[in-house]
């Protein structure tokens, strides 16, 4: 049945692991073994208020089934104004973590066990973040104005992941996104944010062996994320115009070129196997709130399986804003966003979607990154 317990411990001064915060009583599950070098942990990326340097990192340890929060400045006290302003992105790549923290212009770099500082990107505007061949591509909203149709256009850094220094920029649409990589290709989706009511809709395709655009491609209205299956086919959250283009979950076959859409809302989304699990906070006119739901979808078929991921009546509740699924246990983390001003939480839900327990976090936990582990 569902419970939650929670013990408050003291958090150690030294940040050498995921010191005590939390614990958190999961009945005894079964945690599968560790056969990396880095241990078994979800990062939390806490965004914060806008203008209000907030946001942090928070840290669930598997092992030891502790939560805690602002892990990042526990490692890094004496780092000024500690992560920063809006945190947006949050990524691995090899023993590296990359914060992408949009109000403070910078990528924030750290080891991936301890999450002490490495270095910083400085990239203006910047968005999300996505690797291949020792470079990271990074997205940036502040390329210049489009003297055709007034439109700022966004670009895509390239770094240098050794130096963490900017190697090359390409500029693509207005206000690209997400990102993602597929046989030596870069896809970048292209949002338009700034240009309501007439948003982009277009997918940039990038060759990475001379980091040139080859096409654009239509998809759908204000995309923002995208993911790549294990098919090699990809999936972008598009949210449309908030009138009379809803939003859209699109698979787009990278050969093909061929695009299906599915009439789902999506606010979060993640790929575990051939499942891709989505988490929405669809604002709803007639009742004047926000509609939380939940789905998954098989990627195979791009097909709906269910729509009820987790226990509908706990969901209910929340403000959903981030999924992460365990690869092993297929346990669920749904983060909420709450009220976006004060603290939000975490919640694990098993495979079965029955609530297992549920922490308190940082302001607006956005973006959740399991590692290490299985």
């Amino acid at each position: 049945m569902f419970r939650k317990i929670l013990m408050f411990t003291v958090v150690a001064l030294a940040f050498a692991a995921c010191n005590d915060d939390d614990t958190i009583d999961d009945g005894g599950n079964e945690r599968p073994g560790d056969n990396t070098s880095y241990p078994e942990r979800l990062y939390v990326l806490c965004e914060g208020l806008m203008g209000s340097n907030q946001s942090s990192i928070d840290c669930y340890d598997f092992a030891t089934g502790t939560y805690q929060r602002s892990a990042y400045v526990q490692a890094n006290p004496n780092v000024v104004l500690e992560l920063g302003d809006v945190g947006n992105d949050i990524q691995q790549y090899g023993g590296s973590l990359w914060a992408v923290i949009n109000g403070s212009n910078k990528v924030e770099v750290m080891d991936v066990s301890t999450l002490r500082r490495r270095g910083q990107v400085d990239i203006p505007n910047c968005r999300c973040v996505a690797f291949d061949g020792g470079y990271a591509y990074v997205t940036s909203y502040a390329g210049p104005v489009d003297d055709a149709d007034g439109g700022q256009r966004g670009y895509v850094a390239k770094v240098d992941t050794a130096t963490l220094s900017v190697v090359d920029t390409l500029h693509v649409g207005r206000q690209p996104e997400g990102l993602a990589v597929v046989d030596g290709k870069l896809y970048v989706v292209n949002s338009g944010g700034y240009c309501m009511p007439a948003y982009e809709n277009t997918l940039s395709v990038i060759d990475l062996s001379d980091f040139s655009t080859r096409k654009t491609l239509p998809v759908a209205v204000n995309m923002q994320r995208i993911l790549v299956d294990a098919q090699g086919m990809l999936w972008v959250n598009a949210t449309g115009n908030y009138g009379d283009i809803a939003p859209s979950l699109c698979r787009v076959d990278p050969k093909s070129e061929q695009v299906t859409t599915l009439d789902l809302p999506v606010a979060a989304m993640t790929i575990q196997g051939d499942s891709l699990y989505i988490v929405s906070h669809q604002w709803d006119f007639v009742l004047n709130k926000g509609v939380p739901a939940s789905a998954v979808v098989d990627v195979r078929k791009a097909a709906i399986v269910s729509s009820q991921m987790v226990d509908p009546a706990v969901l209910e509740g929340m403000s959903p804003y981030g999924v992460a699924v365990h690869p092993s246990t297929h346990d669920i983390f749904v983060s909420d966003a709450g009220d976006y001003v004060s603290p939000g939480s975490l919640y694990c839900f098993g495979s079965d979607g029955a609530l297992k327990w549920d922490v308190r976090t940082g302001n607006i936990p956005g973006h959740l990154l399991i590692v290490g582990g299985k």
